[in-house]
């Protein structure tokens, strides 16, 4: 399937600084039409929403186009769409929403694969109730996270289990069915954490399994926001807090305030753009969903092949341990050099117009399970605008890495 990475380029204006990005999991570079949506939304009037002036009208519009584009890149219904500050913000707002039926006796499963903004909420909303935390742990030298160590934590007093779609450390990719069908044979919900997944693969909501899956725009070409999927049928029985005058309807009644209406029109200029990175492959008839299934197809295809060509360099270099080795992951990878810092090389990166960073990226329970302390590791994150001259600048910059530093004794 034809990708061209060059045409993609091309309408990302920031790409013009000329570095090599390589930090595409903690946000990517923004195109000029999602740009451009900004900039309409605002020029445009708006109001709260509704229909009976022109601003109100606009607002209507711009909510329920996101929701609609959204729900076609989740494979959700537009009607179990909520919007948020981000994914952070919404899955604290789930939890403290469920944890009302908790208690003492209850239990809550978390995983050490995880980014902590799917560990903290969940733990202490379960430790407000009185509810116990139990742990599913990954194997740290695969960084496979199996079924068998879902299981593992699963009792009769589950109530909810929180786990990734993918690792933003090392882009672990979980097989989410499986666990699904363990988590609900025992009675319990699952919440997914999408976030790194729904950048890089399609996403189906009842195909993953999931019960509530959240994800980020601003991962995937888009603004900073969060968004949370489920079922209209199981949103409509959850009460969280809220404002008395505001609606009690769904999904509405688990978004607070008024909604940032610039962002949601870049959120869906985000999905018709990666919608539109496949023309070859879909008719002219064929549906947003449709065009995002074949756009995906070709993104991982092309990132695949990036990874590899990377791979395949860094097994030529000796001094770097790459950390990232599960069957079936993102293109993502976590390096670590013996004897030397992973901060110093991507500093020494950096000054080559090379953008990796170093850390452990809120993964705090992931990188302490490889080992790696707080600190982590080099991450290498590729994007659908990453280049095959990305990745040699970014081999090169590396080996002279290893070159002009000495190994600590």
């Amino acid at each position: 399937m034809s990708y061209d990475v060059h045409a993609v380029r091309a309408q990302i204006p920031a790409l013009k600084s000329g570095s090599a990005r390589f930090d595409a999991p903690g946000g990517t570079q923004t195109p000029q039409p999602v740009i451009d949506a900004v900039v309409d939304a605002l020029a445009h009037p708006l109001a709260v929403r509704g229909t009976q002036n022109e601003g109100e009208r606009n607002a209507e519009a711009i909510v329920l186009g996101a929701r609609s584009a959204l729900a076609d890149l989740l494979g959700a219904d537009p009607r179990g769409i909520v919007f948020g500050r981000s994914s952070t913000q919404l899955t604290y707002d789930l939890a403290r929403t469920l944890a009302k039926n908790w208690g003492p006796g209850d239990e809550v499963v978390v995983s050490r694969l995880d980014h902590d903004a799917n560990i903290r909420p969940w733990i202490q909303a379960a430790e407000a109730v009185g509810a116990s935390v139990r742990w599913a742990d990954f194997d740290p030298y695969s960084t496979e996270l199996t079924a068998h160590h879902v299981a593992d934590a699963l009792s009769d007093r589950t109530r909810l289990v929180a786990v990734t779609g993918a690792s933003n450390l090392v882009g672990t990719r979980p097989d989410l069915p499986a666990i699904a069908d363990l988590v609900h044979r025992a009675g319990a919900l699952l919440h997914v954490d999408a976030v790194h997944l729904a950048a890089h693969a399609p996403v189906e909501l009842a195909a993953v399994g999931a019960d509530f899956l959240v994800c980020s725009p601003y991962k995937f070409l888009g603004p900073h926001l969060g968004v949370l999927a489920s079922r209209p049928e199981l949103l409509e029985t959850l009460h969280p807090d809220k404002l008395l005058p505001s609606t009690d309807a769904v999904p509405e009644r688990l978004e607070l305030g008024t909604l940032p209406y610039e962002s949601l029109a870049a959120a869906r200029a985000a999905v018709d753009f990666l919608a539109t990175l496949a023309p070859a492959a879909t008719p002219a008839t064929a549906s947003r969903r449709e065009r995002l299934a074949a756009a995906f197809e070709a993104i991982e295809t092309h990132e695949d092949a990036l990874r590899v060509r990377i791979e395949t360099g860094l097994a030529a270099l000796d001094g770097i341990t790459v950390r990232s080795r599960a069957a079936l992951r993102t293109p993502t990878l976590l390096l670590t050099f013996p004897g030397r810092s992973a901060a110093d090389a991507s500093r020494h990166l950096a000054a080559r117009g090379v953008d990796a960073p170093a850390g452990s990226f809120y993964a705090l329970e992931a990188s302490r399970h490889l080992g790696l302390g707080d600190g982590g590791g080099l991450r290498v994150g590729l994007a659908p605008y990453s280049s095959e001259e990305d990745a040699d600048r970014l081999l090169d910059a590396l080996a002279d890495y290893l070159t002009a530093t000495p190994v600590r004794a």
